[in-house]
């Protein structure tokens, strides 16, 4: 694994324009950076990255089995009382899921480590899947790569799959904050691959979607929204004054309310209790259990958070970090894993799977050992 200096394509922010990449810069500072890329090997690519990635994903999925039979974890893992019944059955149901995202620390030499699942609403998604892929094709054709390289990216052929495969009513409507590029841009992206797998997609803002007299969920015209996509944290949602009603509401979701175990950081600490020593794990517990005390360094994460919200590292070394935010005080430790350092920036891997298949990698990096919001994202490529 290398960090490799590159030339970026001239016209890269107008192809970005064009092809509804709106996100690319933010507040001036850019997003997408393609003055550099990661190399990988493929044997880094098929064996550290993709296999583990299918495993802990597996792993994952028996544990969904055991927390929604299970009152005592659904406690744990701060799921509302009145949501438990709902979550399971969606699970019973075998709900269909659409897609997830393992972030893992690697640094090319020794097993990936799981630092958490991105499950419920992960994004970074157009970007891994269509933007980096453009890259690529556009600089085997310049010469700047050879003609022989290659990337672990099918993302975006396995999400037609998995839309083509998906049995659910119609309409089929994707939603996401009204105000948020990126969500806007995921979800545009989503909703045009839906599109050619036949269904018949519609957009909406999650504040425009309303309850009608018989607590269905409605668009503004007071259409019945029988499937719906949100963009949105299920925690969130649950928070809302409606949330009591989801369970009793027609409207089937994608992601599905068991996707909330998986969305929880709380999961980080039981898949550790039930493989212990697991070389894609890291040690973790539960906040308030006296083993959360990591003598070696920890880094202590909400149940609830994302994009490095509310983190607080300490590591062996002295290091210690810790990034504001708005979430809650319920939290797990974690061993800490000091993301590695190249050229003075700190990628982690996002490991994409869509359905139940790894199928590629996006990188995001930062001089800080913390990946947050402002966090830029690099293309990479396998030649060995």
């Amino acid at each position: 694994m290398q960090r490799i200096a590159l030339r970026e394509r001239p016209d890269w922010r107008a192809q970005a324009e064009r092809l509804g990449f709106a996100f690319h810069t933010f507040d001036g500072e850019p997003y997408w950076d393609e003055s550099a890329a990661y190399r990988f090997s493929l044997r880094q690519i098929e064996e550290d990255l993709e296999a583990p990635t299918e495993e802990l994903h597996a792993m994952s999925l028996a544990l969904v089995e055991e927390v929604v039979a299970s009152e005592a974890l659904l406690e744990r893992l701060g799921v509302p009382a009145f949501f438990r019944e709902h979550l399971a059955a969606s699970w019973r149901r075998r709900e269909p899921h659409l897609y997830g995202r393992l972030d893992l620390a690697y640094d090319g030499q020794g097993p990936a480590k799981l630092l958490e699942l991105n499950y419920d609403t992960p994004t970074a998604l157009y970007e891994a899947a269509f933007f980096q892929w453009l890259w690529l094709e556009q600089l085997r054709l310049s010469g700047e790569l050879p003609a022989a390289a290659d990337q672990f990216n099918s993302i975006q052929e396995c999400l037609f799959e998995r839309f083509a495969g998906l049995a659910v009513q119609q309409p089929l409507y994707f939603a996401s904050v009204r105000d948020s590029l990126e969500d806007r841009g995921t979800i545009d992206y989503l909703r045009d691959i839906a599109t050619q797998a036949g269904h018949d997609a519609r957009h909406i803002a999650i504040e425009d979607i309303g309850l009608d007299r018989t607590g269905g969920f409605v668009d503004l015209d007071e259409r019945h929204i029988p499937t719906l996509f949100k963009l949105y944290p299920w925690e969130f949602l649950l928070e809302e004054d409606f949330g009591p009603r989801i369970a009793g509401a027609f409207t089937r979701f994608i992601e599905p309310p068991w996707k909330a175990v998986l969305s929880n950081k709380g999961i980080l600490a039981l898949l550790w209790e039930r493989h212990p020593g697991h070389p894609n794990l890291l040690p973790a517990f539960f906040d308030a259990e006296p083993e959360a005390i990591l003598p070696a360094g920890w880094v202590r994460k909400p149940l609830f958070s994302r994009e490095g919200a509310n983190i607080q590292l300490h590591a062996a070394d002295g290091l210690h970090l810790c990034v504001p935010g708005p979430y809650g005080d319920a939290a797990v430790r974690q061993a800490c894993h000091l993301l590695p350092c190249f050229a003075g920036q700190h990628p982690v891997i996002g490991s994409w799977v869509v359905g139940d298949r790894a199928c590629g990698i996006g990188i995001r990096e930062d001089a800080s050992p913390i990946t947050q919001d402002s966090s830029r994202f690099l293309p990479h490529f396998i030649l060995d």
